[in-house]
């Protein structure tokens, strides 16, 4: 790519990778918004994400549908998301002591079933060849876009309108914020968290389902990377909008295709280091937000409250 584009393999390795990597931070990312603005806290995604991924590359193995296996890794965020908010729902119980139990079982069950497909190959997602049109190979190749990354884009507008524009999402804001007003309303604010949490479960799941099934389109122990809970970070990022979850993704997802971008034009060195850049950003993110004036803007009243 170096010799046909020069110094311009950069920014199109950057664009391409950004897209590829950013798919797993959305869906993580708009599930846990979701959640969130429901008033609960659900650091368990991680193990969701990777969950999903093992079932959905185990699915694929054995039945050859990769689009069944996305459908699994769904019911089984969904099952994690469904159990967090059940563990929650119960008196002095605390959100992110259960999504730190919940991550470990998620990974720990997922390692455990997940060995019998290290080796095999699994039939994986396709893509849509946007740059059909373009000479270059390298070109087209990275503007080779997986459906779920559309689907997550789609997504993203629809959370939009169902939180901004419904009854139901005005009365799943309304749990995040006071739970007395969602009583008084003659709804129950933990029934709202139960589904929040549920579906932003099965959006994680299939976050995996794409790292597993397209990019790296792998299973392996060590595939998420801790993305889902980069991608908690992310949320706080975006201000609990699920438009700006697409960008803060996208932005995650550049950050971590800076070190292969720069090995294309010949950088070698600090290969490595580069590829801390997600790591570096979420740690700044976190910096930039620890102030008691920004880092409150825009969150949920109720966020964690344990009662």
């Amino acid at each position: 790519m170096a010799d046909d584009l020069g110094l311009w393999a950069v920014p199109v390795a950057m664009l391409g990778g950004a897209i590829r990597v950013s798919t797993p931070y959305i869906f993580v990312s708009l599930g846990e918004c979701l959640t969130e603005r429901s008033g609960r806290i659900n650091l368990g995604l991680e193990g969701t994400l990777v969950l999903g991924a093992m079932g959905a590359y185990g699915i694929s193995y054995l039945s050859g549908s990769p689009w069944l296996g996305v459908l699994v890794a769904m019911a089984a965020g969904a099952f994690l998301g469904g159990l967090h908010a059940l563990l929650c729902g119960l008196p002095k119980v605390n959100d992110i002591a259960v999504g730190i139990a919940l991550m470990l079982f998620g990974t720990g069950i997922a390692f455990f079933l997940g060995k019998p497909f290290v080796q095999p190959k699994a039939p994986n997602l396709p893509a849509i060849p946007l740059g059909w049109w373009i000479d270059q190979p390298e070109l087209r190749a990275a503007l080779e876009i997986n459906p779920l990354f559309v689907v997550g884009i789609l997504l993203s507008l629809a959370l939009t309108w169902f939180l901004g524009r419904t009854r139901w999402g005005l009365i799943l804001r309304a749990a995040g914020d006071s739970a007395e007003a969602v009583r008084a309303m003659g709804y129950s604010a933990q029934t709202m968290r139960f589904v929040a949490t549920t579906a932003g479960g099965a959006m994680a799941g299939i976050g995996g389902a794409f790292l597993s099934l397209f990019y790296p389109g792998s299973w392996n122990e060590g595939l998420s990377s801790g993305q889902g809970l980069m991608a908690i970070a992310l949320v706080i990022f975006a201000r609990w909008q699920p438009i700006r979850c697409i960008w803060a993704s996208l932005l995650f997802g550049a950050a971590g295709a800076l070190g292969p971008s720069l090995q294309s034009v010949g950088v070698t060195w600090g290969y490595y280091l580069f590829g801390a850049a997600p790591y570096v950003l979420t740690l700044g993110i976190m910096i930039a937000t620890c102030s008691p004036t920004r880092s409150l803007r825009g969150a949920p009243a109720e966020l964690g409250v344990t009662r």
